[in-house]
């Protein structure tokens, strides 16, 4: 379940790039750039910034064609990246649980299989599980460049 971090709340301002970065900290923004570049990198998807409600505040969501393929949540001190996997991609998910790391091989477990998929909030706050999230990633959309 997500629970309640300092996020971007300001609807009426949508923060720019230099402002997220600064807002999630020096530690986490390795993670930040490093997901923000596989993504451009790997996938033909143009990033929105979009307001997600005065819980979520503002988000970079990718997605193409209606179907969102994760969403970037900057915080305080780290973000959130939100995964939902369809039933197909969990199964595929959990038959590599073992090379995922304990971390999210447990939030694997715990997340339920809801009608409209297995909604995964992975908080980073360092580069340590952003391998995990690249693999996730290409389990829910095989990537278009390598």
């Amino acid at each position: 379940m997500e629970q309640d971090f300092c996020r971007m709340t300001d609807k009426a301002r949508e923060p720019t790039e230099e402002e997220i970065v600064s807002f999630i900290g020096e530690q986490a923004k390795e993670a930040w750039l490093e997901i923000r570049q596989f993504l451009e990198e790997r996938y033909d998807l143009v990033p929105e910034t979009i307001f997600y409600g005065t819980k979520y505040g503002w988000t970079i969501r990718y997605r193409k064609s209606g179907k969102t393929l994760c969403s970037l949540f900057p915080e305080k001190g780290g973000f959130t990246v939100l995964i939902v996997l369809g039933k197909k991609e969990s199964e595929k998910a959990l038959s590599i649980r073992d090379e995922l790391s304990s971390k999210i091989h447990k939030l694997l477990g715990n997340t339920e299989q809801l009608h409209d998929g297995r909604w995964l909030w992975i908080r980073l706050l360092t580069t340590s599980d952003t391998d995990d999230v690249k693999k996730l990633l290409q389990i829910k959309r095989k990537p278009k460049k390598t």
